[in-house]
């Protein structure tokens, strides 16, 4: 099934017809290929601008066909969850359960005080004390201290937390339960004071630890109440009912050496049971109606279908980049994509227009395979999920043209 496509009344002033069906003849023509090759053994997308949408469903839950995807196919969609966690946290911001800078040493004890390396490839003993405590914005744009990205792979500190297990990739990691993951972790001293560098999803970890504690409950509770219910997003969540795993596909990876191997089978999928710790940066599935729901709140200032989840403030400031030159400089080999020029609250945001995205679009991919990104200025959508997890930082070439497709879609 493919080409599904739905009209509506227009917004924010641009014409009826949003979205050029010729040229989307030409985004069904390449993403099929890229099934038909074997890039990926299926895939659902979705372009919307406005009131014009259009959805790709192509191949199917397997390498050797399998079930033919449907439009309602669950995805784990890895990294994307980590907005998803952070509107919730920005929820209890609004609220005022939490403030973006105020200490969090009563919610997170195991991290209070902390002592800081004097450089990264220091001995663990050889520290200063933190200039000032962890705050919510250091957990929301990654610059707590601790992280998995831009760490010298011989330094002292990458052997320490490996051996403590809180450093596990790629999602549905083993990690401990999250008392524990935060006890190990507070055995260990920061990368960099807090505020001062930017390393990669451990903030969204810590982060989903500290919205369970702030709310009292489990963190898929805490989504469900804040983003997911209210935004009718009923297949989101973080393990698959087992009366709904055979809408799960199988999950792949390339070894070099071996070749493309099973990562995940629904037949005894790790997002069939729970897992001791939700991560609250990777673990989440989801479908493309219901990410659209998600993405289309945060396009609309914090509103969807008449429910108002954050303000259009808060939205703006999250989608805002909130690194500095240096920092982003320093993160480049993550970020990967030219278009990709500065990190905003759990996502990406565009700073320059060096590519096709205008300046203010933000989006983020999912490690095992899928893709989503809002561009404000062209009020355009695009949301990819496939079942073969990346190869690389860099998105493999699937993304890279769904993201091109996407917009010389634009009429």
């Amino acid at each position: 099934m493919s080409g599904l496509s739905k009209d509506g009344s227009s917004r924010g002033g641009l014409p009826k017809g949003g979205l050029s069906k010729e040229r989307l003849e030409r985004l069904h023509r390449v993403l099929a290929g890229h099934v038909e090759r074997g890039g990926v053994p299926g895939l659902v997308a979705v372009v919307a601008r406005d009131g014009d949408e259009h959805v790709e469903v192509l191949g199917g839950h397997t390498t050797a066909g399998g079930p033919p995807m449907r439009r309602d196919t669950i995805f784990r969609i890895a990294s994307m969850t980590k907005p998803v966690t952070a509107v919730s946290a920005l929820t209890l911001v609004e609220e005022c359960v939490l403030r973006l800078d105020d200490p969090l040493d009563d919610l997170l004890p195991e991290l209070a005080g902390r002592r800081v390396l004097r450089r990264p490839d220091a001995t663990l003993d050889d520290t200063v004390p933190a200039v000032r405590p962890i705050s919510l914005r250091d957990l929301l744009t990654f610059r707590l201290g601790y992280g998995l990205t831009m760490i010298p792979p011989t330094a002292p500190i990458a052997a320490a937390m490996a051996e403590r297990g809180v450093n596990v990739l790629p999602p549905r990691a083993d990690y401990p339960d999250p008392d524990e993951f935060l006890r190990r972790l507070g055995e260990l001293p920061l990368l960099h004071q807090p505020g001062a560098g930017w390393h990669y999803h451990t903030g969204s970890v810590v982060l989903g630890i500290l919205l369970a504690r702030a709310c009292g409950k489990p963190l898929g509770d805490v989504l469900r109440e804040r983003v997911l219910g209210p935004l009718g997003m009923r297949d989101t969540g973080f393990t698959v009912p087992a009366g709904q795993l055979h809408r799960l596909p199988v999950e792949y990876w390339n070894d070099p050496a071996r070749g493309i191997l099973v990562y995940d089978d629904p037949a005894d999928s790790a997002w069939a049971r729970p897992a001791a710790l939700d991560d609250g940066g990777a673990d989440l599935v989801s479908t493309v109606d219901d990410y659209l729901a998600f993405a289309r709140m945060l396009l609309d200032g914090g509103s969807h279908d008449g429910v108002r989840i954050l303000s259009r403030p808060t939205v703006e400031l999250m989608t805002t980049n909130q690194l500095t030159p240096a920092q982003l400089a320093a993160s480049a080999p993550l970020l990967g994509r030219d278009a990709l020029t500065g990190w905003g609250f759990g996502l990406s945001v565009t700073t320059t227009r060096d590519g096709l995205p205008a300046p203010g679009r933000y989006g983020w991919d999912g490690g095992l395979g899928t893709t989503w990104f809002n561009d404000p200025v062209e009020r355009l959508t695009g949301i990819l999920l496939t079942q073969r997890m990346f190869d690389s930082a860099t998105p493999p070439a699937v993304v890279r043209d769904f993201e091109v497709l996407a917009y010389q879609a634009v009429a």
